[in-house]
Order: structure tokens, then C-alpha cells, then sequence
């Protein structure tokens, strides 16, 4: 039984990026769930919902910091992607 959770919206200008990102961190759900902690994720059009469950505050704490960090790199290497494809 989980005594700390939290969920995670991000908002995207578009769908597109919302699944990229998504699909991006969905690889993670699994590995980075332990013991202590748990994942879901899902996406509706431009939005990306993370459920955070953890039996602990520190336990939700680490987890919450690993996936704020994962969508981040998600998030820069599509920029990225976007901005080279618009440089061809």
C-alpha cells in the first residue's frame, strides 16, 4: 500500500510532441520502478500524465526527481530533433 503519490502534467503545443515525450519515458516504466515506488503514464492529445505512487516520502522524492529529469532530457533531445529537421 502506497502512502505518498503525485501526478505529473505536462501541456505540449501539439500532439506530436506530447507522444514523443511520452514515448520517450514510457521505455523507463518498469526499470526505474522499484520496490518503494511505482509509475504510470498516459497520454491524451498534447497532455502527458505521470501517476507517482511510493511508500515513503524519500522514496516518492528520488522518483519524482528521476522523472522530472527523464521527461526533461525527452523534451530537449525533440527540440533538438525539430530544430535539425528544420535546418534540411
Amino acid at each position: 500500500m502506497t502512502s505518498h503519490d503525485a501526478t505529473l502534467e505536462f501541456e505540449y503545443g501539439c500532439a506530436s510532441t506530447a507522444r514523443t515525450v511520452a514515448e520517450s519515458v514510457r521505455l523507463e516504466i518498469g526499470d526505474i520502478d522499484d520496490d518503494r515506488s511505482r509509475t504510470a503514464i498516459e497520454r491524451t492529445d498534447s497532455t502527458v500524465r505521470l501517476e507517482v505512487a511510493a511508500d515513503d516520502a524519500v522514496a516518492l522524492r528520488a522518483a519524482l526527481n528521476t522523472w522530472f529529469s527523464l521527461v526533461d532530457v525527452a523534451e530537449q533531445a525533440g527540440t533538438l530533433g525539430e530544430y535539425t529537421l528544420e535546418r534540411r
